[in-house]
């Protein structure tokens, strides 16, 4: 058997968009926006004609995947991480390269594949509301041919596992936002894969339930689990992963430990600036000084505070023309620190754009 759990090579995804035509909007009226509606074809037009415009979601990627290892996938918005995440579980074809899942071609031996995988995708209902906990998880051991003597078993363990057993049979539309997400991991894992993927499984849980969630994560490698995990949180992929690819624009930028990636940039300070009144113009000043590598700023969303994250190769001698550049049009800085590089700042040294962006 392969150690590797997940192999890539030069795996591509292209999406058509139809092109837009000149002088009309979308409703097809002169004079208005050229923008064009995603999805939407001519009549018996194909998504390859030439008035589509291809685009490149997923562009060459090459993963290896060790098998017991959890690796996470970074990027942001649009960078083509679920997009990944769906070829490999047979959701989309890829348009060219290959992966192999467990040893298996997700196009040439895609029920092998499905065999292999626990799937838990982000913003997908998978499980039904209108059944209690148990009974979903009845309803799925049926469909994975699970034998009903070694279900019961299963999904006793299960609902144990996740402490669901005292609500086992209430309707899951009852349940919290933290529940539903352990009834939808239970339900990947009743067929025991050798191999979960998990699409920002913690999104939308209050800070506790994540932790549980995290736990269980860690618990799942320990049993021998490979995962590909998938995280909007760089504190979660930092404190989960043996090895974080970080993609943009479709293509892998950077593949390595979460140490080692931290290590690229400690040649370099970087200087946490909590600002208020921030002015947009001030991104284009202080990005021209002399030292200056990186700049991201975020609106904290209550009393007209920003954060603002520099990379700079000196922080002494950058140091005075950052306070003289704040000091105008009424912005104040109200708080400073230096500190070691983080895996977020590693991203955003890669990418120039925060996480969430």
């Amino acid at each position: 058997m392969t150690e590797w759990a997940i192999e890539t090579e030069k795996l591509s995804k292209v999406f058509y968009r139809k092109a837009p035509q000149e002088g009309k909007n979308n409703a097809g009226t002169p004079g208005g926006s050229a923008t064009p509606r995603r999805g939407w074809w001519p009549l018996g037009s194909r998504p390859h004609s030439p008035k589509n415009v291809p685009f490149n979601a997923v562009h060459d990627v090459d993963l290896r995947i060790r098998q017991g290892e959890i690796f996470g996938l970074l990027g942001p918005n649009g960078a083509g991480k679920t997009t990944t995440i769906r070829m490999l579980c047979t959701l989309l074809e890829p348009t060219s390269g290959t992966a192999k899942v467990n040893g298996y071609d997700v196009v040439r031996q895609s029920n092998q594949v499905r065999q292999s995988l626990g799937t838990v995708l982000a913003g997908e209902r998978s499980i039904y509301w209108k059944l209690s906990g148990r009974e979903n998880l009845e309803y799925y051991a049926a469909i994975y041919h699970v034998p009903p003597a070694v279900a019961r078993k299963r999904i006793d363990e299960l609902l144990e596992r996740m402490e669901l057993a005292g609500r086992a049979n209430d309707l899951v539309e009852k349940y919290s936002t933290g529940m539903k997400q352990r009834i939808a991991i239970s339900k990947a894992l009743l067929a025991r894969p050798p191999i979960i993927l998990l699409d920002e499984p913690t999104l939308g849980l209050d800070p506790q339930a994540a932790r549980n969630l995290r736990e269980i994560i860690l618990q799942l490698k320990q049993e021998g689990h490979t995962i590909l995990l998938t995280t909007h949180y760089m504190e979660e992929a930092d404190q989960l992963s043996d090895r974080i690819g970080i993609i943009d624009q479709g293509t892998i930028i950077a593949l390595d430990t979460p140490a080692a990636l931290k290590r690229r940039i400690n040649q370099n300070d970087v200087i946490r600036l909590e600002v208020s009144g921030w002015h947009a113009e001030h991104s284009d000043v202080l990005k021209k000084l002399a030292g200056v590598e990186s700049l991201v700023a975020n609106y904290q969303g209550s009393d007209s505070l920003w954060d603002v994250n520099l990379h700079v190769a000196n922080s002494r001698a950058v140091l005075p023309g950052i306070i003289d550049t704040l000091n105008t049009n009424g912005t104040h800085l109200v708080n400073m620190n230096i500190v070691q590089p983080s895996l977020e700042d590693v991203f955003i040294q890669l990418t120039g754009k925060a996480l969430r962006d």
